[in-house]
């Protein structure tokens, strides 16, 4: 049945219709990161295809370029002060009733996120989850390791519930099935190749970034000041190559004790920037060293191989969906720290070698625009509604033949949330 309570028009007839979608998040504007970036450039671009979204997301915005806002109040988390922890409460259903989605997208479900999970089951609409940072992973961190196992298993009995599972890097898509998610696929990656491009490099942001020194040689970290960044590694660089510079870009809870221990090197903490500007210090600097280890991509690397500029990484987690070892930057063994040291002075010192990987890297980035990552996600979409349309007649056969609910759930590939919301509908039929 349709949402008025007339019959639903076949799935043909829907296939190609506008979309209504609550987009369920975590952290949102005014805060920035790769989430928002990709949340951001992914509103513009379901917008231009035609749908409608409702963004819930802890309290910040009303509205983001024409798309409603739900703020939900919440608190700073007393470990990370930039985050707002917002708790599920009953606006957010009452929100998401009145815009009557026809699919929900909870990203990076935590705690906000359980909003998704209920209101998926109370308005009997389909729910995709992505995944988008390495908690477990982060809780080592922050002395919280021995929480990791029992995160993983939190997880998998949440986002198992879910129509679709979405990582964004295939590293991180085999790691989720190596930990029991199951039927996850991959988001592919987006970057704006029109902000980031290799002419923003000017004399001014590399005086800027070097604090007056333009012809030494800089390499630059640019990101969250946060303990799983593990920056402390760019000062292993610094010690070994005299008269290199480094320049910190961003900020983050972990800012104060990165001031103390890059005190007397040559390292400019050059906090927040944004737009042209960040775009001219990528551009600007000469390698873009990213030192974690718990990227589950690193859209940070795809902005510096636009700009031109080659990248530095452990081979760890997504970032290796991203580089291509050799040509547009150096993947380093993460066990042997002093390798980093040799991929950077390769890129700074070799001759040509910079030129040649920011070509190299410029030219891979070109191929990655949001738009095609935007309409892959509503391919998504669509075909988890097919999906959604044939189920009900597909579990009545199975239950007249009187399979159990495991069976008919193996049998069908849906969770037993999906099977339960639709035989609870079949109940009163």
């Amino acid at each position: 049945m349709g949402k008025d309570g007339q019959p639903a028009p076949p799935a043909a007839q829907q296939s190609d219709r506008p979309l209504r979608i609550v987009l369920m998040t975590e952290t949102f504007l005014p805060k920035i990161d790769g989430i928002v970036t990709r949340l951001c450039h992914t509103l513009r671009h379901l917008r231009t295809l035609g749908h409608t979204v409702l963004v819930v997301a802890p309290h910040g915005i009303d509205e983001f370029e024409g798309t409603p806002v739900h703020g939900v109040p919440g608190f700073r988390f007393p470990l990370y002060p930039e985050l707002k922890l917002s708790m599920p409460r009953p606006s957010v259903g009452r929100a998401v009733k009145r815009f009557r989605p026809d699919i929900i997208h909870a990203v990076n479900p935590a705690v906000l996120g359980a909003s998704a999970f209920f209101s998926s089951s109370y308005e009997r609409v389909p729910l995709v989850v992505s995944y988008h940072t390495h908690l477990p992973k982060y809780l080592r961190y922050y002395k919280l390791g021995w929480l990791e196992g029992t995160l993983w298993r939190a997880m998998r009995s949440t986002y198992n519930r879910a129509d679709l599972r979405l990582a964004t890097s295939q590293a991180m898509q085999s790691e989720l099935e190596a930990k029991g998610l199951l039927r996850v696929r991959l988001w592919q990656r987006g970057v704006d190749t029109d902000l980031f491009r290799p002419d923003r490099a000017t004399q001014a942001m590399r005086d800027r970034l070097t604090q007056g020194h333009p012809d030494e040689k800089l390499f630059v970290y640019i990101g969250r000041l946060s303990a799983e960044k593990e920056i402390e590694h760019c000062r292993r660089v610094l010690e070994a190559m005299p008269g290199v510079r480094l320049a910190l870009v961003g900020d983050g809870p972990h800012r104060q004790k990165l001031e103390e221990y890059f005190a007397g090197t040559p390292t400019h903490f050059a906090g927040f920037l944004k737009g042209e500007e960040l775009a001219s210090a990528f551009a600007s600097a000469d390698a873009f060293f990213l030192p974690s280890r718990t990227e589950t991509l690193g859209l940070v690397l795809l902005e510096s191989m636009a700009a031109g500029c080659p990248v530095v990484t452990p081979r760890a987690g997504g970032t290796s969906d991203v580089v291509q070892d050799g040509v547009t930057g150096f993947l380093y063994d993460p066990a042997d720290p002093g390798s980093a040291v040799a991929a950077i002075r390769r890129i700074l010192f070799e001759p040509g070698l910079r030129e040649a990987m920011g070509r190299a890297a410029r030219a891979d980035a070109e191929r990655w625009g949001w738009r095609a990552a935007t309409e892959q996600l509503e391919q998504y979409y669509r075909k988890v509604l097919a999906i959604e349309a044939h189920l009900p007649h597909q579990i009545a056969q199975r239950r007249g033949s009187g399979a159990s609910t495991t069976a008919i759930c193996n049998e069908l590939l849906i969770s037993k949330a999906t099977y339960r919301r639709h035989a609870d509908t079949l109940a009163y039929r």
